[in-house]
Formats: structure tokens, C-alpha cells, sequence
């Protein structure tokens, strides 16, 4: 069996001190992740980060910048993801859009929020990134080559 990570985006979009968060049903339990998914077949990564984050959030952004890269093993299954995390601003809500179908909802949160309640992280990636990010810095969209 080959080894292979999985190569997935997030995006981190900041408005008025919150931040937007989507709310999955994963494992029996609801939890908060960034819009993030799946690079898919002759997709850029920022492409793909514009297309998980309207998929799930029903929110238009625009990229600003990247986060960083991560590399992460899940302990449930042990396979490893390299998450690109992008962050962006809100252009336009999409209120008439639905959501991908394991999405609950999307919500803004506080950082206060979201820390409020580790176990409702998707997985230690979400917190981290959103800090990242508020540290900074971050890094040019013309890091990233086709």
C-alpha cells in the first residue's frame, strides 16, 4: 500500500472581530472547523479554498494571503492531511445557496468563542490556524505557483 497524504484547504475569514466557522456533524458530535475540503482533480489551491469556503459557508470571499501550511496525522484513522490555510474578507452572502449536506450551519465566532470549547474542535488544526493568523504573518498568494 502506498502512503499518501490528503491535501486540503481552510480558510480563515475575519469580519468585525469574528470569524466565520462552519459547524459539522463528524463522529456523533456537532463541531467547528474553518470552511475547509479536498483539493480536487485540475484545481488551484486557491480555487479550491474559494470553493470549499462558498460550498459550506454560502459566503463569496476574497483571498487575502496564506496562513500556512500544516501537516497533520488525524488520530481517529491515522491518515495525514496537508492543509493549506488561506485568509480572506467577505465579499457577498449567498443567503439562497444551500450548504454542502454535512454542514449544520454556518456561524461567526469570537476567538474567545471558539476557545471556549476545545471539544468542539474539529481537531487541534482549528484553533491553531486561527491563531497563526491572528499572530501572523501572512505570507503573499504569489507563494503559491500553478
Amino acid at each position: 500500500m502506498t502512503w499518501q497524504p490528503h491535501i486540503t484547504v481552510a480558510t480563515i475569514v475575519e469580519h468585525e472581530g469574528k470569524f466565520l466557522f462552519v459547524e459539522e456533524f463528524k463522529a456523533g458530535l456537532h463541531v467547528f472547523n474553518q470552511p475547509a475540503g479536498h483539493l480536487e482533480p485540475n484545481e488551484t489551491l486557491p480555487q479550491a479554498a474559494l470553493r470549499e469556503t462558498l460550498e459550506e459557508t454560502a459566503w463569496e470571499v476574497e483571498l487575502t494571503g496564506v496562513v500556512g501550511i500544516y501537516l497533520y496525522t488525524a488520530p481517529s484513522n491515522g491518515v495525514t492531511y496537508q492543509r493549506i490555510c488561506f485568509a480572506a474578507r467577505p465579499v457577498c452572502h449567498h443567503a439562497d445557496l444551500a450548504l454542502d449536506s454535512d454542514i449544520v450551519r454556518a456561524v461567526w465566532l469570537t476567538r474567545d468563542e471558539l476557545l471556549a470549547d476545545p471539544a468542539r474542535w474539529r481537531s487541534e488544526l482549528v484553533p491553531r490556524c486561527l491563531e497563526d493568523y491572528l499572530k501572523g504573518p501572512l505570507h503573499s498568494l504569489t507563494l503559491l505557483r500553478d
